[in-house]
């Protein structure tokens, strides 16, 4: 009796154990193949970047047939840094990313916690209204109001500047603010009440309090705040017009390789300079990739 009652329960553990092994493995199998497709075209850049050939004496710099060079070398990024066509300031554009992309995280930043710590600690009348404007409004991508946007600057005598782009970048960060919110949610009413008690206004417990244990989302809406200008396109293309020296990366990049001298032999030069570009990303994010994932998280915790 007892044999009899114990295999089919063998049996049953085992192909449960057996079904959740064959999806582990497939789930690794797919997770394989999406990495190799998405680090494809990112190895390809880098490559590239440092693809250093020769054709009768002169530097190829091309788009060649084999995935990966024949010698590599760092006469791309010599290249791209002397500017020795004298129309690609690289350098200049860099510092004017950098400069954008410092001034927006910061009012971004305040902006945004600001916002949420508003909606989420303080009870006003208008409050449940501007929440569902808010994620109404967010609903709609950015450059739907690119036109509007560019006639007002131009009205202010503002386009071709990078006061603009700062300007652009940051006057909306406010409605980005229901991560911010769902993180300070969590965050016990009790230590408000507290500090009211002890006669503290609204900005000495945003100030000493709130933005103290505020750590994670801190650095979150930073980071994105950042990360924003820096990689953006479509609002620096249309509002920097053509003075080449108030390009940012990604505007000079393009020009540089589409514009009116394009050429495909930069196109290892270009990859040189995107792979620059990424350095300051990529290093943000790994220093900071904990804080990142916990201001993600908590935020998503509660609405």
């Amino acid at each position: 009796m007892m044999t009899t009652v114990k295999e089919p329960k063998q049996k049953k553990f085992r192909s449960v154990k057996a079904q959740k092994l064959t999806s582990t493995i497939f789930s690794y199998i797919a997770l394989v193949i999406l990495s190799v497709i998405w680090l494809y075209p990112i190895l390809w850049i880098i490559l590239s970047a440092f693809r250093v050939e020769y054709r009768d004496g002169n530097l190829v710099s091309t788009v060649v047939g084999h995935y990966f060079p024949k010698s590599f070398g760092l006469e791309n990024f010599r290249i791209l840094f002397a500017n020795a066509d004298g129309n690609n300031p690289f350098i200049q554009w860099f510092i004017n990313t950098l400069i954008v992309s410092f001034f927006t995280f910061i009012l971004s930043t305040l902006l945004t916690l600001s916002v949420a710590y508003v909606m989420s600690k303080i009870r006003f009348k208008a409050r449940k209204k501007f929440l569902g404007i808010a994620i109404i409004l967010g609903l709609f991508p950015g450059f739907m109001s690119m036109i509007a946007i560019y006639y007002i600057l131009k009205s202010i005598n503002l386009t071709g500047t990078l006061y603009a782009l700062i300007l652009v970048y940051s006057a909306g960060a406010g409605l980005g603010f229901y991560v911010a919110k769902g993180f300070f949610d969590i965050i016990p009413n009790s230590l408000m009440e507290s500090a009211r008690l002890d006669g503290a206004t609204n900005s000495q417990i945003f100030t000493k309090i709130i933005l103290p244990i505020s750590k994670p989302i801190i650095i979150y809406t930073a980071l994105l705040s950042f990360t924003g200008p820096w990689m953006d396109f479509i609002f620096a293309k249309v509002i920097l017009g053509t003075n080449r020296n108030m390009y940012t990366v990604a505007v000079g990049l393009y020009e540089m390789m589409y514009g009116e001298q394009v050429s495909s032999s930069r196109f290892t030069i270009f990859a040189a300079g995107s792979v620059i570009v990424a350095i300051p990303i990529v290093t943000l994010f790994l220093s900071m990739q904990r804080y990142y994932v916990e201001g993600v998280t908590a935020g998503a915790v509660k609405g």
